[in-house]
């Protein structure tokens, strides 16, 4: 009889391990989505290494620090907590995974647990870089790769353009310059291009060639510039509906009245944000299109953390979820997730029979693969989700002409050294 229970709760398993290790397995996570993961591609399977062991999920929600400052906590103890206590697997984000990816408190998925250069050869290179330290160690692994495209309006795309195939509407935007050109033909006909002030920004974020922060100075790429400056206009000229990341009105243009014609996003968000959202009233009326530039948006990987007494039982897992090509083939096809594994990726690409209903019968893994291509996530710091959430801010007040550029800049440097003393402008 199997049960995973979230918290204190726990599985109790009756047979006995066959590895020397803990016996119980501690999981801190924020949601319940690598719950099912392990859940559904790990655990239904009757792993051996899982045999006797009792599963504890520390979930804890990620608004705010509240996952962060829950996770700090636990592993500012793991040097003396009792061993059934102890931190085994834990979660990050791409935003903050340079934060917890470090000798210390992760360890080498390679050199401590036993992936094998091998085991992890068919995984996409940028999954890899995000949770590679300075030295080269790598303290992480994802089931998932997050390439991002722009997911449009089929309806809308026919009732401006003409047509709603992929290939013509990605003639329309396939550099800045078309994409400026189609948000005005979509303003002249009462929609707008994009929801909001953030909806872009993930791109101008992902081409960065410059870190947010040198030494501890912070620096403001290029790229970060023609954001703003094309998000003024848009707001200026009516092609965005002034609308939040999340916000009830940035939601209510997915639905099937709405006016917005594209989200820029990867498989998650349609996954988890659209098709069991508010867009599944339009379900079968989006598609994507690869847009003006590939880049890639948000990912979870899987530590082990420092003092585990499971690892053989979290490589397992690892290899299971994150290195089994067939496994990782499987979870596509039945969430849509964007699986982190090239040989599994390229196979659904060819396979003329896979289609998503959501997305009116369109194969997104194709593009999706060529995306990852473009994707290098060689410049992140610890520093990325502060960057982003402060930034956004202080420009929205710019953007709603509460302010002028130059006080958004001085709020926004104000805003990120309360918050981390240790840099400077």
């Amino acid at each position: 009889m199997k049960k995973f229970v979230i918290g204190a709760c726990a599985l109790a398993l009756a047979a006995t391990s066959l590895f020397a290790e803990g016996k119980v397995l501690n999981i801190y996570c924020w949601n319940d989505e690598f719950t099912s993961r392990f859940n559904d591609f790990y655990a239904a399977n009757k792993p051996k290494a899982l045999e006797g062991v009792e599963v504890k999920w520390h979930q804890i929600p990620n608004q705010g620090s509240a996952y962060q400052d829950a996770l700090d906590a636990a592993l500012a103890k793991q040097g003396s907590a009792k061993a059934d206590d102890k931190i085994d697997i834990f979660l990050v984000e791409a935003d903050y995974a340079k934060k917890y990816t470090k000798a210390g408190v992760a360890l080498d998925v390679q050199k401590d647990i036993g992936l094998s250069k091998k085991d992890m050869a068919n995984q996409f290179e940028y999954t890899k870089n995000v949770v590679t330290d300075a030295k080269g160690a790598i303290r992480g692994t994802s089931w998932q790769a997050c390439p991002a495209a722009v997911i449009y309006r089929r309806s809308i795309a026919k009732a401006v353009f003409g047509t709603d195939d992929p290939a013509k509407v990605q003639a329309k935007i396939s550099d800045w310059k078309k994409f400026d050109a189609a948000a005005a033909e979509l303003k002249a006909k009462g929609y707008y291009m994009v929801a909001g002030f953030d909806d872009i920004y993930r791109v101008y974020d992902d081409n960065r060639t410059k870190a947010w922060v040198k030494g501890n100075k912070i620096q403001i790429d290029p790229k970060i510039n023609d954001w703003i400056k094309q998000t003024k206009e848009y707001t200026e000229k009516g092609y965005n509906n002034k609308t939040s990341l999340w916000d009830d009105t940035w939601n209510a243009g997915m639905m099937a009245d709405g006016k917005v014609f594209a989200y820029f996003g990867p498989n998650w968000l349609i996954n988890f944000c659209m098709h069991d959202g508010e867009a599944g009233s339009a379900t079968g009326d989006w598609a994507i299109a690869q847009g003006p530039q590939g880049y890639s948006w948000g990912g979870t990987w899987i530590c082990a953390a420092e003092g585990t007494d499971n690892k053989a039982l979290v490589k397992d897992i690892m290899l299971a979820l994150t290195c089994n090509a067939d496994n990782m083939k499987a979870l596509s096809i039945k969430t849509l997730d964007f699986a982190n594994n090239t040989v599994a990726m390229n196979a659904l690409a060819a396979d003329d029979n896979f289609k998503a209903a959501f997305l009116g019968g369109q194969n997104p893994y194709g593009m999706m693969v060529a995306n990852c291509a473009a994707i290098k996530k060689n410049v992140l710091t610890p520093y990325e989700q502060q960057m982003t959430e402060k930034l956004q801010a202080a420009m929205k007040d710019y953007y709603l002409g509460k302010v002028d550029l130059d006080k958004a800049w001085d709020n926004f440097y104000t805003s990120v050294i309360e918050a981390l003393p240790n840099l400077k402008k």
